[in-house]
């Protein structure tokens, strides 16, 4: 017995004196949150300890933000009129995976807002942009809620690959198809839906009546509450083909040209939009930033939304407020009649709105159309209760389309 007990001791030991291998690749559980995704990182402190905090993980977007109270974890906050800049932490560790982030110089910090707040409506304090993504292989999966990333080569890919192209700030955008016009699209998983020229858009709906449409911001259309989202056009294609895949059911929503400048190439076709994470709500996305290639894996057969929402575009404020910036009109109607823009929206069916995420605010105003929501709300300092109908607001009749009531001031854009 007792040469048992310290053979057990000394495999002990032997186990303790030597480090474990650190993992080459990790899944993680995601919070798919309007669309967009959301997980758990831990970031590594100066006192031997870390920090748990939540990161958006946006293949779109090559800066690296944090909050105010995560970035003075780190040093000095510099801020000027409208964004402030701090040092990165050197690494994030991702379910016990150690990813660098020495190659990045700063990060962008934004000003004006409560400290632990990187962007109103939103949870996460950090993201994860395409410039820390592109060192890996990386998979979002959509339909079982995961995300993996690894060191190049670690992760198999099960998906029908296409060829990306791949700037040198890990941007990605692939040759697509519809209705045999060919368009170069980007991809971002940073975006609650599919975006595109308003000038393209706008050419679509006319040669196809049939396609379901719609003015206004709801659902995953209403991202930040700005001016432009209330004069949005929106639209459901019925396939297109990005890269060597066709995706089906897709809603696109219109975009400001300018605000696709950072996908922009020195040389090949003009990219005219992107496509969010609704369009992908049946896929496993997985991403060889090595070998510049998109494999695109079919996992379900989610059908499209058919924003069947109370009738209200929103803007998340830096406090947690929901701002109504304008009501889509109904049948020529307004959708809900007692509810005027500045109205600030205090709670859905007794759930508090203030302070909930954006997604989760929208999934309280949706359901079945018909359906009832009593909507709490704040005028001048004063609340009152408000039954607003849920209504679907994608038609597609011929010369028929639900407009909305505009708006007053809206601060940001994406």
């Amino acid at each position: 017995m007792k040469s048992v007990l310290r053979l057990v001791a000394v495999l002990m030991l032997a186990f303790v004196a030597f480090p474990q291998e650190r993992p080459k690749s990790v899944t993680v559980p995601i919070t798919l949150d309007h669309n967009r995704i959301v997980i758990d990182v831990y970031l590594p402190l100066s006192d031997g300890t870390s920090k748990r905090v939540r990161a958006w993980v946006d293949t779109g977007n090559s800066d690296l933000m944090m909050s105010q109270s995560i970035a003075s974890l780190f040093g000095s906050v510099n801020c000027d009129d409208k964004v402030c800049n701090a040092t990165p932490p050197s690494e994030v560790v991702i379910g016990g995976m150690k990813i660098s982030l020495s190659d990045v110089l700063s990060a962008q910090v934004p000003a004006g807002v409560p400290k632990d707040v990187m962007v109103p409506g939103m949870s996460p304090e950090i993201n994860l942009p395409s410039t820390v993504l592109r060192a890996h292989d990386v998979v979002f999966d959509y339909h079982n809620r995961e995300f993996t990333i690894g060191e190049p080569g670690t992760v198999p890919f099960k998906g029908k690959p296409s060829k990306a192209q791949i700037s040198a700030l890990g941007l990605i955008q692939m040759a697509s198809q519809i209705e045999g016009q060919s368009y170069r699209l980007a991809l971002d998983t940073g975006s609650s839906m599919s975006f595109i020229s308003g000038e393209v858009l706008s050419k679509w709906h006319t040669t196809h009546p049939a396609w379901p449409f719609m003015t206004g911001a709801v659902g995953a259309a209403n991202m930040f509450g700005t001016p432009e989202e209330t004069e949005r056009i929106v639209l459901r294609v019925p396939s297109l083909q990005y890269g060597t895949s066709t995706l089906n059911q897709v809603s696109i929503a219109s975009l400001q040209p300018n605000l696709l400048e950072k996908f922009k190439q020195p040389a090949g076709p003009e990219t005219v939009g992107l496509l969010g994470g609704d369009a992908f709500r049946n896929y496993r996305v997985e991403i060889d930033y090595a070998h510049s290639a998109v494999y695109l894996d079919q996992v379900s057969n989610t059908p499209a939304s058919d924003v069947s929402v109370v009738g209200l575009t929103l803007r998340p404020e830096p406090d947690g407020r929901y701002t109504v910036v304008a009501v889509l009109d109904y049948q020529a109607k307004p959708a809900v009649p007692d509810v005027k823009p500045g109205d600030v929206l205090l709670g859905v069916d007794g759930a508090p709105a203030t302070g909930a995420t954006l997604g989760q605010v929208w999934s309280l105003l949706g359901g079945a159309p018909g359906q009832t929501r009593s909507l709490t709300l704040d005028r001048d300092g004063k609340r009152f209760t408000v039954d607003a109908i849920v209504h679907r607001f994608f038609t597609a009749q011929k010369g028929r389309s639900h407009t909305q009531k505009t708006v007053q001031n809206g601060p940001r854009s994406k």
